[in-house]
This record gives structure tokens, sequence and C-alpha cells, in this order.
């Protein structure tokens, strides 16, 4: 079976190797790290196609430790114990480094295998992950290990690596090949950030392209029908997925209905309806909330509607329901108040309910509850001053109105009610 190009030009050498200037540029602490011949364990946690494979053979070509690789979501503990089987023998004269990618398949009692074999040395253990090892990876590994991050590659790195597998394609050729302009920076700019997708592009793109009288040329059309949405990294109930909609949330409470509007962009080309709308739901009470309460009732019926719709059409109610939410007054105000009730009642601060708030029915001294409680629409204003907490409680002030217009007018209207002459007292 032919060997996939991208594996083929592999790097060999960190200075080879796209992207990543931030760990193995100059003075980068995993460059230092590796130059120094250190066998530390180490966790690589980043996006697909971002050099994390790579850089785990250049570690292990330079401390002379024999590399075996395992995916974990088809490994098992059986296979890691015939790997340190290995160790002390002439399959492994240095050591052994276990690259395991996608670590965050293994369950915590596989995970919890692994410790014995690093804590004695047997292996030096590299793990990967696309998911954020702090919620992934068990606590005991994560302390024995360093973790990197590894960063999306911009257009401007995968560039010469895009040309580099062209002239390759170019060189081995039966035919004249050549492509028209702007190819290259497409494939760069359209695969994600994903070094390994641009370079496999470049040979998908190859292996289609017709001949015509006697050459071969690679479209720009070609190439962008190749790589269409590739560019978005998104996987679905993960870390992409939470990252845009927390950025899709922190731009409507910003205000910003640009920001709103391109992270809405990213879930319409997913194709994922659900999770911006439950965010924009949210936004309308957690974020506008009282400084604009008809918010939440036109931002449903812009959900509703795009449920409805289906996608394309539901680009519309979604964008409208968003830039309303990003442009709104804001108020938080209604977060603050259930947080602190809801702080009160989780710490046991309950108390019982006043007599006069009780369900009706007669108390043991035969009377009835009613006689105690006093119906506010029976009073001018639709309102009179009685005690509504628990004794516990009474003084406790959980709401506090908003500086917008819409509740500053509300906290003067009671003000100006319960302050009225002639109000009753506790």
């Amino acid at each position: 079976m032919d060997r996939p190009l991208a594996d083929e030009i592999r790097p060999q050498s960190l200075d080879e190797v796209v992207g990543q200037r931030h760990l193995i540029g100059p003075g980068g602490m995993l460059r230092r790290l590796i130059e120094s011949g250190t066998s530390a364990n180490m966790i690589f946690y980043g996006p697909s196609g971002t050099g994390k494979t790579t850089i785990a053979n250049i570690i292990a070509a330079r401390t002379h430790k024999t590399l075996h690789k395992l995916n974990a979501t088809t490994a098992s503990l059986s296979d890691v114990k015939d790997i340190i089987a290995d160790v002390g023998t002439l399959m492994a004269p240095g050591g052994v480094l276990l690259y395991l990618d996608e670590i965050q398949y293994f369950n915590k009692k596989q995970q919890q295998s692994l410790l014995e074999f690093m804590e004695n040395g047997s292996i030096t253990l590299i793990a990967s992950t696309t998911e954020n090892p702090y919620f992934y990876v068990y606590g005991a590994l994560l302390s024995r290990s360093t973790v990197f991050e590894f960063k999306s590659v911009s257009p401007e790195e995968t560039l010469p690596a895009v040309n580099r597998a062209l002239d390759i394609l170019r060189e081995r050729s039966e035919l004249p090949l050549s492509w028209e302009n702007g190819v290259p920076e497409h494939i760069a700019t359209s695969c994600g950030g994903d070094v390994r997708k641009s370079i496999n592009a470049c040979e998908l793109l190859y292996a289609a392209a017709e001949a015509k009288h006697g050459a071969l040329c690679l479209t720009l059309a070609d190439a962008a029908q190749l790589a269409q949405k590739s560019a978005m990294r998104y996987d679905k109930g993960g870390d992409a997925m939470y990252d845009c909609a927390s950025a899709l949330m922190k731009s409507l409470r910003g205000s910003d209905p640009d920001a709103a509007l391109h992270y809405l962009a990213r879930f319409l080309e997913a194709g994922d309806l659900i999770t911006p709308c439950r965010r924009l739901l949210c936004s309308a009470s957690e974020d506008v909330g009282l400084a604009y309460p008809q918010a939440i009732a036109i931002v449903k019926a812009c959900v509703d509607t795009a449920m409805q719709l289906g996608l394309p059409e539901a680009q519309l109610p979604l964008a409208e329901a968003a830039i309303l939410l990003a442009t709104a007054p804001k108020s938080n105000s209604v977060v603050e108040g259930i947080g602190a009730a809801w702080s009160d009642v989780k710490a046991g601060h309950t108390g019982d309910v006043p007599r006069q708030l009780q369900n009706v029915h007669a108390d043991t001294t035969g009377m009835d509850n009613r006689q105690h409680y006093k119906y506010p629409h029976s009073y001018p204003n639709h309102w009179v001053r009685q005690q509504y907490l628990p004794d516990a409680l009474k003084n406790a002030a959980y709401y506090r109105f908003g500086d917008n217009k819409t509740e500053q007018a509300a906290a003067q209207y009671w003000e100006k009610i319960k302050h009225a002459d002639g109000s009753e007292t506790e």
C-alpha cells in the first residue's frame, strides 16, 4: 500500500516542523527540554494535524528510545504490557517511549495502570489528546506529566508545507503538472490549521486531476470543492464546540454584534442549530434580563421559527436574535438575585414558611391562616407591608435593581408606593 505523502515528508528535526513556535521556536520550553535530552512524561494537547506525533518521533530519536505507538481507541492494557516486555532487551536497549494517541478514550482504570510503569521508569509516556486534558486525564497521571498545548497552524505557516507537497507531486508526475494561481493559498487557508489535512488535500487534488492536452492542471474550483467545510474545527460535544458556544455567549454579553454573528455562523456552517439556540435563550435572561424583559419572548419566537424552518433559512431568525441580544441594554440582576437566594438555600438557611403564607388550612389552634394573611389586592396600589421571608431570613436582600432604564423605573415606582403616607408598618 502506498505510503501517504503526509507521512512520507514528515519533518525529521524541530526546525522542519510547521508551527508551534511558542513551544519549539528559539528558546521555547519544549525545544530546550528536547535538546537537553530530558526524558520527561508529557501530554500534548491540541487539534489534529498540528505536529504532536511528529515531535514525539523527534523526541524518541533524540533520546535514543524505541518508539511504540498506541491509539487509545483500540488499545488495551495487554498492549501496554507487551511493550513493557521489550524493556531491557535488544528490542529496546535505550528504553521505551510510548506515544499514546487520544488518551481520553482510556478509562480511569486503564490510565491508572500506566502509573506503575511511569513511576519505575519502564516507559516514558507521551500522551496526546484533542480534548482538554484537565477534564479527561486522570489527576495522578497529570501530576506526573507536563502538559504542552499545541495551537492550530496559521495559513502563513502551512503554506510552505503545501508548496513542498505540490513540488514533490510535480517531480513524481508522469505528465507535466501545474496549478492555477491561488491554489496553494486556498489549500493552506481552507484546511483549518491542520497541516496533515492540507498535504492530504494536495495528494487528493492531484489524484483527481484530469489530463488535458497531455498535462495536468490543479484548478482553484477543484481545490474549493475538495476543501469545503474544512476550515473550521468543530467536534460536536467536544472542546471546539464548547469554545465556540462560550465565545458566542461572551460576545452577546459584551454587546459585540459582529463577533456574535461570526460565532453563530460557525454553528450554522457545522449544521448545529441546538447549541446556538440554547445559548441565545440563556443570554436573554442571563445577560439582558430585566433591562429589556421582552427579549426573552422575542428570542423564543426566533428560536421556534428557526427550528421550524431548518437550514439554511434558520440563519435569519437566529441572526435577528443574536443582533437583538448583542445590542440590547444589559442587566445581570436576575443572575445575582437567584444566585444569592440559591446560595442561602444550599447552605441550609431556610426556616419555616411564615404562618400567613402557608397553604390555607386551620392550624393546631383551629385558627384559619387566612386571618393572618393580608391580600395585597385589597389595599391601595395593590400592596401592603407584611413579611414573606422566613424569620431566619427576614432581612435578606437578594435582588438589587439594575442601573438600566427599565429596572430604575420599577425601582422608582416601588419606592413611591412603599413610602406613601399611610402605608402599614410591621
